[in-house]
């Protein structure tokens, strides 16, 4: 049965002052009736969960994003998925700009373009992020500041994982319900795990 998924996605964790809501919103209220969201980097090779949408999604469907950014910051990748879009004959509607209907089989060239287009100036965008970065780093390093992230110690373990850590030494919890239920990645789980054992 076709359906109207509403896709959702951006790079950090929402501590670290990124989150889904605005986009959540307008999915929702452009008339997406079921939202994917996930936590990735735009130029991720893998990102499992728009993956498993594509394939999952059936013939006649509609996925809906707020920007093309959202779906890949990579143009190759981009190409991938309006191939996947085109062969499973479903719409792909980027909110303000376009949309690419294929649920006859076929795609709209100048479509089509519009959207490789819109790729290769997010890929632009993300290698100006990284040139910034990288040089501001290096600004950094010059005046003798620490580049990186804080090591972790004990003490900067969040109180949520020692209230829950119990639990999973008890074997009631195992590393995906811990990092849930913290609201943290598994990896740095994994990594507080092996700070406390």
């Amino acid at each position: 049965m076709s359906k109207i998924y509403g896709f959702a996605r951006c790079s950090l964790a929402e501590e670290k002052g990124q989150d889904l809501n605005r986009q959540i919103r307008e999915l929702k209220a452009a008339g997406a009736e079921e939202i994917i969201a996930e936590r990735v980097h735009g130029d991720a090779k893998i990102k499992p969960e728009l993956d498993l949408l594509l394939e999952t999604a059936e013939q006649g469907s509609t996925i809906i994003c707020t920007e093309v950014s959202r779906l890949s910051r990579s143009t190759q990748q981009l190409c991938e998925i309006i191939n996947i879009i085109k062969h499973k004959r479903m719409k792909l509607q980027i909110l303000g700009s376009i949309t690419i209907d294929c649920r006859n089989g076929e795609i709209d060239p100048m479509s089509q373009a519009f959207v490789q287009m819109s790729a290769v100036f997010a890929e632009l965008e993300l290698s100006i992020i990284r040139a910034r970065v990288k040089s501001g780093m290096a600004n950094a390093k010059s005046k003798g500041k620490p580049i990186g992230r804080p090591k972790s110690t004990l003490d900067s373990i969040p109180a949520i994982f020692y209230k829950h850590y119990p639990a999973y030494v008890a074997g009631n919890m195992n590393v995906s319900e811990l990092a849930r239920i913290c609201g943290l990645s598994r990896p740095t789980v994994y990594k507080y795990l092996k700070m406390v054992g």
